[in-house]
């Protein structure tokens, strides 16, 4: 996985709070689930859920769908996923026994494929360049001199160097500076917190503060410019802070990399052979592990219990959500996403939501042949795009819905990430785009969803948020106009998707003062419309309604 997106909007945070100007310039709110609002009712740029159930689902029964999120774990004690998560109805909880036979013990949420037999999990792994980087070394002893410059192998080995080596240079810099950040930022909570006894407060609470103090008011702004700088309503200063002091620990490691080969910890846990697809049947069935914010999240934003008057509400309001852990805080090794998209299709996993992704992909094929395997099963992949402002059509981003081959997916939706038009750029800065590469942008800033705690929820930025809005948008079409087949829902999601109101350009993202038309971003040209979306799926032909029929004439006989 590219980053955390908690931390990476961390760090946009940070990177406002620096380069703009005026303290306690006012911003526009943005209401918590602007994801699911419209432009034309609400002025935020939504992709119109509610106005969809609202004016074209109203009385109608949908179908339960099963998503799978293959991430990072899941809270399975959250308060609103709890009646929305999926259990496997053929295992029984807690016997220690595979009563379904399909090589996994009390799978009762999903599987955990970074699991130990003791019960433990694979919390961190390394990049995928730096494990390829020492494989090569391995390889070849001195690639550089190895290799013919003309070759492949060291095309490969160019971008390894580039990819494992440069970015440990720019930690060192970035955490510096974040080390300054945070040092300013407690002087200005010792000020704050005299001046208000109290140690916690909102940009709401600092907008009504006055003081004839200059060190009290200038304390004021620069906590306000930080908090401001977020978008999101009721943000407090110490979940900030927190959020600050988890990216300066992830600088840190990436800054204090010795050029030493990392320990192997995945095979040390999980104690199955890496370079053996065939050894699948490992891991453990606890999908939450020590590292379930991400997933958590994810999993909200899809299908959190709709109208049940606690927390937030999801796009899909008849989803299952299927639990598939692969994720640690480092990049995912292609044997168990490619294990994990089988699982999850084997099992009934329609959708299947994948936020995560890796410049490099040593064992592609396995993936390819999931994906492949997943399309014959008509099963959609929905995968983000990617936290670089990168050109994915220059810049490799794995899982790709291109084959080895050269042939295309069909069944597989890549995503950026758009923001809410009130506050900062139109697209999300980070984002990746591709004119080739990326299909559609749904909204992924400042997301409001579950995290972790059964009863939490926060805000969080990226392409991981964008993919999992997509997700349940297809979850949401597929619920009421089940006929539909992977490849329709592919095509009725990009078909529907529409121009931003009122911008033709856009920012670039990655770019500094840089314009471009939003139809360049993508191959569609625009961001999901679920309205748009809906009206379609009502007059397309489901292309499984025979098999549908036929599966439902089996079950009366």
């Amino acid at each position: 996985m590219n980053s955390i997106c908690r931390a990476l909007a961390v760090g946009a945070s940070v990177a406002m709070l620096i380069t703009s100007e005026g303290y306690g310039q006012s911003r526009p709110s943005v209401p918590q689930n602007w994801q699911l609002l419209s432009y034309g009712t609400d002025s935020v740029y939504g992709i119109g859920v509610e106005k969809a159930y609202r004016e074209l689902l109203q009385g109608k029964t949908g179908k339960t769908v099963i998503v799978a999120v293959i991430d990072s774990g899941v809270d399975t004690t959250h308060e609103d996923l709890r009646p929305i998560l999926w259990k496997n109805p053929n295992e029984i909880p807690g016997n220690n026994i595979d009563d379904d036979g399909n090589g996994y013990v009390d799978d009762i949420y999903g599987w955990n494929f970074l699991g130990a037999k003791d019960g433990s999990s694979v919390k961190e792994d390394s990049d995928e360049a730096t494990r390829e980087f020492y494989r090569y070394r391995r390889l070849y002893g001195n690639p550089d001199s190895a290799l013919k410059p003309d070759s492949k192998e060291y095309a490969y080995w160019t971008r390894l160097k580039d990819r494992s080596q440069k970015p440990s240079t720019q930690a060192k810099t970035d955490y510096k500076m974040m080390l300054k950040v945070q040092e300013n930022l407690l002087k200005c909570e010792s000020v704050l917190t005299e001046f208000l006894k109290t140690n916690d407060f909102t940009k709401e609470q600092l907008d009504t503060l006055r003081s004839t103090d200059s060190d009290v008011m200038f304390a004021r702004g620069f906590a306000l410019r930080l908090l401001g700088s977020t978008g999101e309503e009721g943000m407090t200063y110490q979940a900030l802070k927190n959020d600050l002091g988890e990216y300066i620990k992830e600088l840190k490691k990436k800054a204090e990399v010795t050029g030493a080969e990392p320990v192997d910890k995945r095979t040390i846990i999980v104690g199955d052979n890496i370079n053996d697809i065939n050894d699948r049947y490992y891991g453990n069935a606890d999908v939450m592990g020590q590292f379930a914010f991400h997933g958590t999240h994810v999993s909200g934003i899809i299908g959190a219990a709709r109208g049940n008057g606690v927390g937030m509400d999801g796009v899909a309001d008849n989803v299952r959500i299927m639990t598939v852990k692969v994720v640690p805080e480092g990049d995912e090794r292609d044997k168990d996403v490619a294990l994990g998209i089988r699982y999850a299709v084997d099992n009934g996993a329609q959708v299947i939501n994948m936020s995560f992704g890796k410049g490099f992909s040593p064992q592609k094929q396995w993936v390819d042949d999931a994906i492949r395997y997943a399309q014959e099963k008509g099963v959609l992949l929905v995968h983000a795009a990617g936290n670089d402002g990168a050109n994915n059509d220059q810049t490799e981003n794995f899982p790709k819905d291109t084959f080895e081959d050269g042939k295309e997916a069909d069944n597989m939706i890549t995503v950026g990430a758009s923001s809410n038009g009130r506050v900062g750029s139109k697209i999300a800065g980070f984002s990746n785009y591709g004119k080739k590469e990326v299909d559609v942008f749904a909204p992924g800033v400042q997301i409001y969803s579950t995290v972790p705690g059964g009863d939490k929820y926060g805000s969080a930025s990226g392409t991981s948020m964008a993919s999992p809005v997509v997700a349940g948008l297809a979850a949401m079409i597929l619920s009421y106009y089940p006929d539909l087949s992977a490849r329709q829902l592919k095509q009725i999601i990009e078909k529907s998707a529409t121009p931003l109101p009122g911008a033709e350009k856009v920012n670039k993202p990655g770019a500094k003062d840089e314009e471009v038309e939003f139809s360049e971003l993508s191959k569609s040209g625009g961001m999901v419309n679920a309205y748009e979306a809906i009206k379609l799926a009502a007059k397309t032909k489901g292309e499984n309604a025979k098999k549908n029929k036929a599966r439902m004439n089996l079950k009366k006989d």
